[in-house]
């Protein structure tokens, strides 16, 4: 026989676990925009978008995506530190997790910008961008989108050693 109050409790839970994703994803996506404002000196992306600029583009898709991958593992660690009967400590530990993860995947983004920059000497990779190259953005967004999915790792080890279930 189904049990109406577990179903309901489960469904509470779930509701619960998606609308804290839903906040926490739009919040990586407002601070991947900021952020992509402060790596790209010189140029204006709202009027590069405007303009039709698909390598700005693509390398603002890459710091989300890339700020998304690295912090849902947070995200993991949080939501099911509410499945686990609301214990305080496993919720500190899922904010914990979730605030590196934050951190982590903002300054990873960063480094990785600065040493594609020192690796790619002869390429002004802003100049690039504002001129329309795609080779350039694909190039970024690639190393963006990689050092991301390292990062998140790191922050699965991270949840693991404090003791977070994900």
């Amino acid at each position: 026989m189904v049990d109406v109050n577990q179903m309901a409790i489960g469904l509470g839970i779930g509701v619960l676990q998606l609308i804290v994703g839903l906040v926490l994803a739009i919040a990586s996506i407002y601070i991947g925009l900021s952020m992509f404002g402060k790596f790209t000196k010189g140029i204006n992306e709202e009027e590069e978008l405007k303009k039709g600029n698909v390598a700005v583009g693509i390398l603002m898709a890459a710091i989300i995506l890339s700020i998304a991958n690295v912090v849902q593992a947070g995200v993991i660690g949080l939501t099911s530190a509410l499945t686990t009967g609301f214990s305080m400590n496993a919720i500190i530990g899922g904010v914990v997790q979730l605030i590196v993860a934050i951190v982590l995947a903002v300054v990873a983004i960063y480094i990785a910008i600065n040493v594609l920059d020192k690796i790619t000497k002869n390429i002004d990779e802003m100049e690039e961008l504002k001129k329309g190259n795609v080779a350039v953005a694909v190039l970024m967004a690639g190393v963006l989108i990689a050092v991301s999915f390292v990062v998140q790792a790191g922050v699965s080890g991270i949840a693991r050693a404090i003791g977070v279930s994900i």
